[in-house]
């Protein structure tokens, strides 16, 4: 994995985080632009060869509605930043 590919999906793994923290505080607006900012890091990582569970991550992230900001998406959120966090972290 490339720097540049790595610094990606550590970057929308910080968003997510991000995202699912603001929800869960009901601070709805700044949850929506952290999410909008997640999507614009997920769209160009579609084409990457990941493993199945990561590009389910990808899709599913670039293809939420930028309100998609409740307390079930938050603790999904949460679950696919941990998950592409450890990704990166240990891919190689």
């Amino acid at each position: 994995m490339t720097d540049d590919t790595k610094n990606a999906y550590s970057s929308l793994s910080n968003d997510l985080f991000r995202v699912a923290s603001l929800s869960q505080r009901g601070s709805h607006q700044a949850a929506q632009k952290f999410l909008i900012e997640a999507k614009r890091w997920a769209l160009p990582l579609k084409n990457h060869v990941t493993p199945n569970y990561i590009s389910n991550i990808v899709r599913d992230v670039s293809s939420r509605t930028d309100s998609d900001i409740s307390l079930a998406s938050a603790e999904q959120y949460l679950m696919y930043g941990i998950l592409l966090q450890n990704y990166t972290l240990h891919a190689k």
